[in-house]
């Protein structure tokens, strides 16, 4: 088997091709120029031949020449004349033939020098054309976890591999992002999942120690709701984990019926909170995953009844242009530059302090995470007078 000789790297590729290129170019050039040059050799080379010896005869006197003009020349010179116009044919030809044959030569002495010069400009040039491929692969090679913050910062003008190098850096940026959410979000998972196990094993401990029937009461209760509050948390977790993974199926969904449905669930919860609830709902159909809807809606109205304050307000408003759900809340005060932290997982504007109903904060991240999963988008502001408005628009 035939192994083919095929260059091993890029810049040999493209050495190999330019070089090629430029060597057939200059193969072509020499061949156009032997063919005119050997067009109009033989002619030009008789004309001057003719212009210097006038008929192709010799300029010495010849003895006829004081006989009468109308005499005809002795049948002998004819011959000599044939002789003369072969011999200048034969001049012509030799002459040319060498002259060809010095051209020939000259040209591929140029052809070869031409060759040897083409095949270093054609490796120069690859290796400057692909010189930020080379940086690309570099950085690559050394990125790691702990080094994510490196970019190639490619200097150059615009271009396609200055387009890629900027492209590979975006990427980066993403990835950088990406990976630190996955870090904080085990850490605080693991945060808010060993503070209810700490709180089971000291209410276990004291249980132990002291089995009063009224405080093995307490204890019974305490542990009951720390398991509740465990519970819900992991559920959060596992539907945020669902919902990043997308959507298995999707119907069509009435969110206005939902909504509604939603609403009616906390208005008893907004009364006892001393909170008016108020809608304002427009009929609106979306392709998508009706639980996954419906827990969106709920966090919306979780998160504006627990941090709102007693005769404070809670308006959701639906609207058909542009499919746009909107809730806005009465409540404290939001820094305005604290609320893109806010769709964080377990972020919240104070630190927890484990209290009955108080969330884990993922109320926000899972309606950005469903927001997403439908094809849509979800955004906050903060409320001039406190409180918080999310929008959340959906394909």
């Amino acid at each position: 088997m035939i192994r083919r000789l095929v260059p091993a790297t890029e810049r040999a590729r493209l050495t190999a091709l330019y070089g090629g290129l430029l060597l057939l170019a200059g193969c072509v050039l020499v061949g156009v120029i032997y063919v005119f040059v050997q067009y109009g050799l033989d002619n030009r080379i008789g004309s001057a031949f003719t212009g210097a010896v006038p008929g192709g005869r010799a300029a010495s006197p010849s003895p006829f020449a004081s006989q009468s003009p109308c005499a005809l020349p002795p049948a002998e010179l004819v011959p000599s004349a044939q002789a003369g116009r072969h011999a200048r044919t034969q001049v012509v030809q030799v002459v040319a033939a060498t002259t060809l044959n010095r051209l020939l030569t000259v040209s591929g002495i140029a052809l070869a020098v031409f060759a040897v010069l083409s095949l270093f400009l054609a490796w120069w040039m690859a290796g400057r054309v692909l010189r930020p491929v080379g940086l690309i692969t570099t950085t690559a090679r050394k990125l790691s976890g702990a080094n994510l913050h490196q970019r190639i910062d490619l200097k150059g003008p615009p271009g396609e591999l200055k387009q890629l190098a900027d492209t590979f850096d975006q990427m980066l940026g993403r990835i950088e992002q990406l990976v630190g959410a996955q870090r904080r979000f085990a850490a605080n998972a693991a945060h808010e999942l060993r503070t209810p196990l700490a709180v089971q094993r000291a209410a276990a401990e004291i249980g132990l120690v002291d089995p009063d029937p009224e405080r093995i009461r307490w204890i019974r209760e305490e542990l009951l709701q720390v398991a509740d509050s465990s519970e819900h948390l992991i559920e959060s977790l596992l539907l945020l984990a669902a919902s990043d993974q997308g959507l298995e199926h999707r119907e069509r969904v009435a969110l206005e019926e939902s909504v509604s449905a939603v609403a009616d669930e906390h208005r008893a919860q907004a009364r006892e909170c001393g909170i008016t609830l108020t809608t304002a709902l427009e009929s609106v159909s979306v392709e998508g995953d009706p639980v996954l809807l419906t827990q969106l809606i709920r966090n919306l109205f979780g998160n504006a009844l627990r941090y709102n304050h007693r005769g404070g307000t809670i308006h959701i408003a639906l609207a058909g242009d542009g499919r746009t759900l909107r809730i806005a809340n009465t409540g404290p005060a939001v820094p305005p530059d604290a609320v893109a932290d806010l769709f964080e997982p377990f972020r919240r504007l104070n630190e927890r302090r484990h209290a009955p109903g108080e969330g884990a904060g993922l109320g926000l991240a899972l309606v950005a995470s469903i927001a997403r999963a439908h094809g849509g988008t979800a955004s906050a502001e903060a409320n001039p007078g406190g409180g918080l408005t999310v929008t959340v628009r959906l394909p």
